[in-house]
Protein backbone atom coordinates (compact mmCIF):
# COMPACT_ATOMS: atom_id res chain seq x y z
CA UNK A 1 0.00 0.00 0.00
CA UNK A 2 2.79 2.44 0.91
CA UNK A 3 4.51 1.86 -2.44
CA UNK A 4 1.25 2.57 -4.32
CA UNK A 5 0.80 5.82 -2.43
CA UNK A 6 4.26 7.00 -3.47
CA UNK A 7 3.71 6.04 -7.12
CA UNK A 8 0.40 7.88 -7.22
CA UNK A 9 2.09 10.93 -5.68
CA UNK A 10 4.73 11.25 -8.42
CA UNK A 11 2.48 13.11 -10.94
CA UNK A 12 1.43 15.45 -8.14
CA UNK A 13 5.07 16.21 -7.33
CA UNK A 14 5.78 17.37 -10.87
CA UNK A 15 2.50 19.24 -11.21
CA UNK A 16 3.32 21.26 -8.10
CA UNK A 17 6.88 21.86 -9.32
CA UNK A 18 5.41 23.27 -12.54
CA UNK A 19 3.04 25.53 -10.60
CA UNK A 20 5.87 26.74 -8.35
CA UNK A 21 8.09 27.40 -11.37
CA UNK A 22 5.39 29.48 -13.10
CA UNK A 23 4.59 31.36 -9.89
CA UNK A 24 8.28 32.12 -9.28
CA UNK A 25 8.67 33.50 -12.80
CA UNK A 26 5.52 35.61 -12.43
CA UNK A 27 6.85 37.02 -9.15
CA UNK A 28 10.33 37.52 -10.58
CA UNK A 29 11.91 35.24 -7.97
CA UNK A 30 15.05 33.23 -8.97
CA UNK A 31 13.86 30.10 -7.19
CA UNK A 32 14.93 27.51 -9.78
CA UNK A 33 18.14 26.88 -11.70
CA UNK A 34 17.95 24.22 -14.40
CA UNK A 35 21.14 22.29 -13.61
CA UNK A 36 20.48 22.32 -9.87
CA UNK A 37 16.88 21.12 -10.31
CA UNK A 38 17.85 18.26 -12.63
CA UNK A 39 20.55 17.21 -10.16
CA UNK A 40 18.04 17.19 -7.31
CA UNK A 41 15.50 15.20 -9.31
CA UNK A 42 18.21 12.75 -10.40
CA UNK A 43 19.09 12.12 -6.76
CA UNK A 44 15.42 11.51 -6.03
CA UNK A 45 15.23 8.96 -8.83
CA UNK A 46 18.44 7.29 -7.64
CA UNK A 47 17.07 7.10 -4.10
CA UNK A 48 13.91 5.36 -5.30
CA UNK A 49 15.92 2.92 -7.43
CA UNK A 50 18.15 1.95 -4.51
CA UNK A 51 15.08 1.81 -2.27
CA UNK A 52 13.71 -1.12 -4.27
CA UNK A 53 16.61 -3.16 -2.90
CA UNK A 54 17.19 -1.49 0.50
CA UNK A 55 13.61 -1.32 1.79
CA UNK A 56 13.79 -5.03 2.57
CA UNK A 57 16.43 -4.23 5.21
CA UNK A 58 14.34 -1.74 7.17
CA UNK A 59 11.03 -3.56 6.75
CA UNK A 60 12.63 -6.95 7.42
CA UNK A 61 14.32 -5.88 10.65
CA UNK A 62 11.15 -4.13 11.82
CA UNK A 63 9.11 -7.27 11.14
CA UNK A 64 11.55 -9.49 13.06
CA UNK A 65 11.56 -7.18 16.09
CA UNK A 66 7.78 -6.87 15.93
CA UNK A 67 7.36 -10.64 15.90
CA UNK A 68 9.85 -11.53 18.64
CA UNK A 69 10.22 -8.49 20.91
CA UNK A 70 6.94 -6.54 20.78
CA UNK A 71 5.48 -5.79 24.21
CA UNK A 72 1.94 -5.35 22.92
CA UNK A 73 -0.16 -6.52 19.96
CA UNK A 74 -1.73 -3.26 18.82
CA UNK A 75 -4.72 -3.60 16.46
CA UNK A 76 -4.29 -2.26 12.93
CA UNK A 77 -8.02 -1.44 12.70
CA UNK A 78 -7.97 1.10 15.53
CA UNK A 79 -7.88 4.81 14.54
CA UNK A 80 -6.03 5.57 17.77
CA UNK A 81 -3.23 3.19 16.81
CA UNK A 82 -2.81 5.05 13.52
CA UNK A 83 -2.87 8.47 15.19
CA UNK A 84 -0.43 7.37 17.90
CA UNK A 85 1.72 5.69 15.26
CA UNK A 86 1.98 8.91 13.25
CA UNK A 87 2.90 10.92 16.35
CA UNK A 88 5.49 8.38 17.49
CA UNK A 89 6.95 8.06 13.99
CA UNK A 90 7.45 11.82 13.79
CA UNK A 91 9.06 11.79 17.24
CA UNK A 92 11.47 9.06 16.12
CA UNK A 93 12.09 10.98 12.90
CA UNK A 94 13.04 14.07 14.92
CA UNK A 95 15.83 12.14 16.66
CA UNK A 96 17.02 10.50 13.45
CA UNK A 97 17.05 13.87 11.72
CA UNK A 98 18.86 15.50 14.62
CA UNK A 99 21.44 12.72 14.76
CA UNK A 100 21.87 13.15 11.01
CA UNK A 101 23.20 16.64 11.72
CA UNK A 102 25.23 15.75 14.81
CA UNK A 103 26.99 12.49 13.88
CA UNK A 104 29.37 12.28 10.92
CA UNK A 105 28.34 8.76 9.92
CA UNK A 106 24.69 9.77 9.68
CA UNK A 107 25.45 13.18 8.16
CA UNK A 108 27.24 11.35 5.34
CA UNK A 109 23.83 10.00 4.31
CA UNK A 110 21.67 13.02 5.12
CA UNK A 111 24.00 15.60 3.52
CA UNK A 112 22.54 14.75 0.09
CA UNK A 113 19.29 16.47 1.00
CA UNK A 114 21.11 19.71 1.90
CA UNK A 115 23.53 20.02 -1.03
CA UNK A 116 21.24 22.04 -3.28
CA UNK A 117 22.02 25.76 -3.33
CA UNK A 118 18.42 26.56 -4.23
CA UNK A 119 15.33 25.89 -2.14
CA UNK A 120 12.27 24.69 -4.00
CA UNK A 121 10.02 21.67 -4.41
CA UNK A 122 12.65 19.80 -6.43
CA UNK A 123 14.89 20.03 -3.34
CA UNK A 124 12.30 18.01 -1.43
CA UNK A 125 12.87 15.11 -3.82
CA UNK A 126 16.64 15.29 -3.35
CA UNK A 127 16.97 12.23 -1.12
CA UNK A 128 19.81 10.03 0.08
CA UNK A 129 20.42 6.52 -1.25
CA UNK A 130 22.26 5.28 1.85
CA UNK A 131 19.92 6.36 4.66
CA UNK A 132 18.53 2.84 5.07
CA UNK A 133 21.92 1.59 6.31
CA UNK A 134 21.41 2.97 9.81
CA UNK A 135 18.13 4.90 9.81
CA UNK A 136 16.07 1.82 10.74
CA UNK A 137 17.56 1.83 14.26
CA UNK A 138 15.61 4.96 15.24
CA UNK A 139 12.22 3.41 14.44
CA UNK A 140 12.65 0.19 16.42
CA UNK A 141 10.73 1.63 19.43
CA UNK A 142 7.60 1.44 17.28
CA UNK A 143 8.20 -2.27 16.70
CA UNK A 144 8.94 -2.87 20.38
CA UNK A 145 5.64 -1.21 21.32
CA UNK A 146 3.80 -3.40 18.81
CA UNK A 147 2.72 -1.02 16.05
CA UNK A 148 1.74 -3.24 13.10
CA UNK A 149 3.98 -3.29 10.04
CA UNK A 150 1.33 -1.76 7.80
CA UNK A 151 0.83 1.11 10.24
CA UNK A 152 4.57 1.78 10.33
CA UNK A 153 4.89 1.70 6.52
CA UNK A 154 1.92 3.98 5.82
CA UNK A 155 2.62 6.61 8.51
CA UNK A 156 6.21 6.74 7.20
CA UNK A 157 4.90 7.66 3.76
CA UNK A 158 2.45 10.19 5.23
CA UNK A 159 5.24 11.88 7.19
CA UNK A 160 7.45 11.98 4.11
CA UNK A 161 4.74 13.30 1.80
CA UNK A 162 3.85 16.06 4.25
CA UNK A 163 7.41 17.35 4.12
CA UNK A 164 7.23 17.87 0.35
CA UNK A 165 5.23 21.11 0.41
CA UNK A 166 7.37 22.83 3.04
CA UNK A 167 10.31 23.03 0.62
CA UNK A 168 9.37 26.35 -0.96
CA UNK A 169 10.33 30.01 -0.69
CA UNK A 170 6.99 31.19 -2.04
CA UNK A 171 4.87 30.48 1.05
CA UNK A 172 5.37 33.16 3.76
CA UNK A 173 5.10 32.77 7.52
CA UNK A 174 1.79 31.23 8.61
CA UNK A 175 1.24 32.59 12.11
CA UNK A 176 0.01 30.02 14.64
CA UNK A 177 0.65 27.18 12.17
CA UNK A 178 4.40 27.86 12.36
CA UNK A 179 4.28 27.42 16.13
CA UNK A 180 2.86 23.90 15.95
CA UNK A 181 3.82 22.31 12.64
CA UNK A 182 6.85 22.08 10.42
CA UNK A 183 6.20 24.78 7.83
CA UNK A 184 7.96 26.41 4.87
CA UNK A 185 9.31 29.17 7.12
CA UNK A 186 10.57 26.73 9.75
CA UNK A 187 12.13 24.45 7.19
CA UNK A 188 13.79 27.27 5.26
CA UNK A 189 15.67 28.01 8.46
CA UNK A 190 16.60 24.33 8.75
CA UNK A 191 18.19 24.28 5.27
CA UNK A 192 20.13 27.51 5.79
CA UNK A 193 23.88 27.67 6.44
CA UNK A 194 23.68 31.02 8.24
CA UNK A 195 25.17 30.79 11.74
CA UNK A 196 21.87 31.62 13.48
CA UNK A 197 20.00 28.81 11.69
CA UNK A 198 22.61 26.05 11.67
CA UNK A 199 21.38 22.66 12.94
CA UNK A 200 17.87 23.70 13.96
CA UNK A 201 14.21 22.80 13.24
CA UNK A 202 14.41 19.02 12.76
CA UNK A 203 10.72 18.18 13.03
CA UNK A 204 9.16 16.48 10.03
CA UNK A 205 5.48 17.00 10.79
CA UNK A 206 5.52 18.85 14.12
CA UNK A 207 7.85 21.67 15.15
CA UNK A 208 6.78 21.08 18.77
CA UNK A 209 9.65 18.60 19.23
CA UNK A 210 12.15 21.37 18.48
CA UNK A 211 10.45 23.73 20.90
CA UNK A 212 10.47 21.01 23.55
CA UNK A 213 14.13 20.01 23.13
CA UNK A 214 15.64 23.44 22.47
CA UNK A 215 16.43 23.18 18.76
CA UNK A 216 13.89 25.67 17.41
CA UNK A 217 14.83 28.90 15.65
CA UNK A 218 12.52 31.34 13.91
CA UNK A 219 13.22 32.58 10.40
CA UNK A 220 14.32 36.21 10.50
CA UNK A 221 13.72 38.49 7.50
CA UNK A 222 16.80 40.49 8.52
CA UNK A 223 18.98 37.42 7.98
CA UNK A 224 17.63 35.67 4.83
CA UNK A 225 18.52 31.97 4.59
CA UNK A 226 21.43 30.99 2.38
CA UNK A 227 21.14 27.40 1.19
CA UNK A 228 23.53 24.52 0.60
CA UNK A 229 26.20 23.07 2.87
CA UNK A 230 29.22 24.68 4.51
CA UNK A 231 31.44 22.35 2.47
CA UNK A 232 29.74 22.75 -0.95
CA UNK A 233 29.48 19.73 -3.22
CA UNK A 234 30.23 21.54 -6.53
CA UNK A 235 29.09 18.61 -8.64
CA UNK A 236 25.96 17.32 -10.36
CA UNK A 237 27.11 13.68 -10.24
CA UNK A 238 24.45 11.77 -8.22
CA UNK A 239 26.87 9.01 -7.24
CA UNK A 240 29.48 11.43 -5.95
CA UNK A 241 26.78 13.39 -4.10
CA UNK A 242 26.02 10.22 -2.13
CA UNK A 243 29.65 9.21 -1.58
CA UNK A 244 31.44 12.52 -1.04
CA UNK A 245 31.26 12.70 2.76
CA UNK A 246 31.88 8.96 3.21
CA UNK A 247 34.99 9.32 1.01
CA UNK A 248 36.22 12.30 3.03
CA UNK A 249 35.72 10.48 6.32
CA UNK A 250 37.52 7.40 5.02
CA UNK A 251 40.39 9.52 3.72
CA UNK A 252 40.79 11.35 7.02
CA UNK A 253 40.49 8.17 9.10
CA UNK A 254 43.35 6.63 7.13
CA UNK A 255 45.57 9.73 7.29
CA UNK A 256 45.21 10.60 10.97
CA UNK A 257 47.79 9.08 13.30
CA UNK A 258 45.83 8.02 16.39
CA UNK A 259 43.52 5.03 16.31
CA UNK A 260 41.15 6.78 18.70
CA UNK A 261 40.70 9.54 16.11
CA UNK A 262 40.35 7.04 13.27
CA UNK A 263 37.31 5.55 14.97
CA UNK A 264 36.01 8.64 16.73
CA UNK A 265 35.97 10.66 13.52
CA UNK A 266 32.96 8.71 12.25
CA UNK A 267 30.94 9.56 15.37
CA UNK A 268 32.08 13.16 15.85
CA UNK A 269 30.08 16.24 14.82
CA UNK A 270 30.28 17.17 11.13
CA UNK A 271 33.19 19.51 10.55
CA UNK A 272 35.35 18.11 13.35
CA UNK A 273 38.77 16.80 12.32
CA UNK A 274 41.70 15.43 14.35
CA UNK A 275 44.33 18.01 15.39
CA UNK A 276 47.07 16.52 13.20
CA UNK A 277 44.90 16.83 10.08
CA UNK A 278 43.78 20.35 10.95
CA UNK A 279 47.44 21.36 11.17
CA UNK A 280 48.67 19.47 8.08
CA UNK A 281 45.66 20.06 5.81
CA UNK A 282 43.53 22.96 7.06
CA UNK A 283 40.16 23.48 5.40
CA UNK A 284 39.32 26.94 4.04
CA UNK A 285 37.12 29.13 6.20
CA UNK A 286 33.41 29.08 5.46
CA UNK A 287 32.34 31.94 3.19
CA UNK A 288 28.60 32.54 3.17
CA UNK A 289 29.00 34.87 0.18
CA UNK A 290 30.59 32.19 -2.00
CA UNK A 291 29.25 32.01 -5.59
CA UNK A 292 26.88 29.19 -6.47
CA UNK A 293 28.17 26.27 -8.50
CA UNK A 294 26.76 27.10 -11.92
CA UNK A 295 29.00 26.01 -14.82
CA UNK A 296 27.99 27.43 -18.22
CA UNK A 297 25.49 25.32 -20.15
CA UNK A 298 24.60 25.79 -23.80
CA UNK A 299 20.83 25.94 -24.46
CA UNK A 300 21.05 22.98 -26.84
CA UNK A 301 22.78 20.83 -24.23
CA UNK A 302 20.18 21.83 -21.65
CA UNK A 303 17.36 20.82 -24.02
CA UNK A 304 19.11 17.50 -24.73
CA UNK A 305 19.58 16.77 -21.01
CA UNK A 306 15.92 17.59 -20.33
CA UNK A 307 14.74 15.21 -23.07
CA UNK A 308 16.92 12.38 -21.81
CA UNK A 309 15.90 12.97 -18.21
CA UNK A 310 12.20 12.80 -19.06
CA UNK A 311 12.78 9.45 -20.79
CA UNK A 312 14.85 8.20 -17.86
CA UNK A 313 12.11 9.26 -15.47
CA UNK A 314 9.62 7.14 -17.41
CA UNK A 315 12.07 4.22 -17.36
CA UNK A 316 12.48 4.65 -13.60
CA UNK A 317 8.72 4.59 -13.01
CA UNK A 318 8.55 1.38 -15.06
CA UNK A 319 11.31 -0.05 -12.88
CA UNK A 320 9.53 0.88 -9.66
CA UNK A 321 6.31 -0.79 -10.78
CA UNK A 322 7.78 -3.91 -12.38
CA UNK A 323 11.09 -4.66 -10.64
CA UNK A 324 9.54 -6.74 -7.80
CA UNK A 325 8.36 -9.26 -10.41
CA UNK A 326 11.67 -9.44 -12.30
CA UNK A 327 14.56 -11.85 -11.77
CA UNK A 328 17.17 -10.29 -9.48
CA UNK A 329 19.82 -10.20 -12.21
CA UNK A 330 17.54 -8.30 -14.60
CA UNK A 331 16.54 -5.83 -11.86
CA UNK A 332 20.17 -5.15 -10.94
CA UNK A 333 21.17 -4.71 -14.58
CA UNK A 334 18.29 -2.35 -15.31
CA UNK A 335 19.02 -0.33 -12.15
CA UNK A 336 22.71 -0.10 -13.04
CA UNK A 337 21.78 1.24 -16.48
CA UNK A 338 19.59 3.92 -14.93
CA UNK A 339 22.28 4.96 -12.47
CA UNK A 340 24.90 5.14 -15.23
CA UNK A 341 22.55 7.24 -17.35
CA UNK A 342 21.86 9.72 -14.55
CA UNK A 343 25.59 10.01 -13.87
CA UNK A 344 26.30 10.74 -17.54
CA UNK A 345 23.66 13.47 -17.63
CA UNK A 346 25.30 14.97 -14.54
CA UNK A 347 28.61 15.10 -16.39
CA UNK A 348 26.91 16.91 -19.28
CA UNK A 349 25.52 19.48 -16.84
CA UNK A 350 29.01 20.01 -15.47
CA UNK A 351 30.42 20.51 -18.98
CA UNK A 352 33.06 17.85 -18.51
CA UNK A 353 35.37 17.31 -21.47
CA UNK A 354 34.61 13.63 -21.98
CA UNK A 355 30.92 13.81 -21.06
CA UNK A 356 29.70 13.72 -24.68
CA UNK A 357 31.85 10.66 -25.40
CA UNK A 358 30.48 8.89 -22.31
CA UNK A 359 26.93 9.77 -23.36
CA UNK A 360 27.58 8.43 -26.87
CA UNK A 361 28.82 5.14 -25.40
CA UNK A 362 25.71 4.95 -23.23
CA UNK A 363 23.47 5.44 -26.24
CA UNK A 364 25.35 2.82 -28.25
CA UNK A 365 24.87 0.34 -25.40
CA UNK A 366 21.18 1.24 -25.31
CA UNK A 367 20.86 0.77 -29.05
CA UNK A 368 22.35 -2.72 -28.70
CA UNK A 369 19.76 -3.77 -26.11
CA UNK A 370 17.68 -5.87 -28.58
CA UNK A 371 20.81 -7.77 -29.65
CA UNK A 372 21.70 -8.48 -26.03
CA UNK A 373 18.14 -9.62 -25.33
CA UNK A 374 18.19 -11.97 -28.32
CA UNK A 375 21.56 -13.41 -27.26
CA UNK A 376 20.08 -14.10 -23.83
CA UNK A 377 17.24 -16.04 -25.41
CA UNK A 378 14.68 -13.27 -25.14
CA UNK A 379 12.62 -12.19 -28.11
CA UNK A 380 13.39 -8.60 -29.13
CA UNK A 381 9.99 -7.07 -28.43
CA UNK A 382 8.69 -4.01 -30.24
CA UNK A 383 9.40 -1.88 -27.17
CA UNK A 384 13.06 -2.91 -27.26
CA UNK A 385 13.29 -2.02 -30.93
CA UNK A 386 11.68 1.35 -30.20
CA UNK A 387 14.29 1.86 -27.49
CA UNK A 388 17.01 1.12 -30.01
CA UNK A 389 15.52 3.62 -32.45
CA UNK A 390 15.35 6.26 -29.71
CA UNK A 391 19.01 5.66 -28.83
CA UNK A 392 20.00 6.03 -32.49
CA UNK A 393 18.08 9.26 -32.93
CA UNK A 394 19.53 10.55 -29.65
CA UNK A 395 23.03 9.89 -30.98
CA UNK A 396 22.25 12.09 -33.98
CA UNK A 397 20.75 14.76 -31.73
CA UNK A 398 23.81 14.63 -29.45
CA UNK A 399 26.13 15.10 -32.43
CA UNK A 400 24.10 18.04 -33.74
CA UNK A 401 23.98 19.62 -30.29
CA UNK A 402 27.71 19.32 -29.77
CA UNK A 403 28.41 20.60 -33.29
CA UNK A 404 26.21 23.65 -32.79
CA UNK A 405 27.81 24.36 -29.41
CA UNK A 406 31.27 24.10 -30.95
CA UNK A 407 30.32 26.51 -33.76
CA UNK A 408 28.84 28.99 -31.26
CA UNK A 409 31.99 28.81 -29.11
CA UNK A 410 34.25 29.34 -32.16
CA UNK A 411 32.16 32.37 -33.22
CA UNK A 412 32.66 33.98 -29.82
Amino acid sequence: MAERIMLFAIPGFFLLIGIELLAARWLGRPVYRFNDAIASLSLGVLSQIVGVFSKALQIGIYAVVLQHVALFALPADSPWVWIAGLLLYDFCYYWLHRAGHEVNLLWAAHVVHHQSERYNLSTALRQTSSGALFGWVFYLPMAVLGFPLEVFAVVAVIDLLYQYWIHTELVPKLGWFDRVFASPSNHRAHHAVNARYLDRNYGGLFILWDRLFGTFVEEDAKDPPVYGTRAPLRSFNPLWANLEVYAGLLRDSVRTRRWRDRVGLWFARPGWRPADLRAADPKPDFDIARPEYDPPLAPGVAAYVLLQFVVLLGAAVLFLTQAPTWPLGLAIGYAAGLVLSLTTLGALLEGRRRAASAEALRLLALAATPLAAQAAGMSPMASLLALSAFAGSSLVLLWLTRRRSAIATAAV
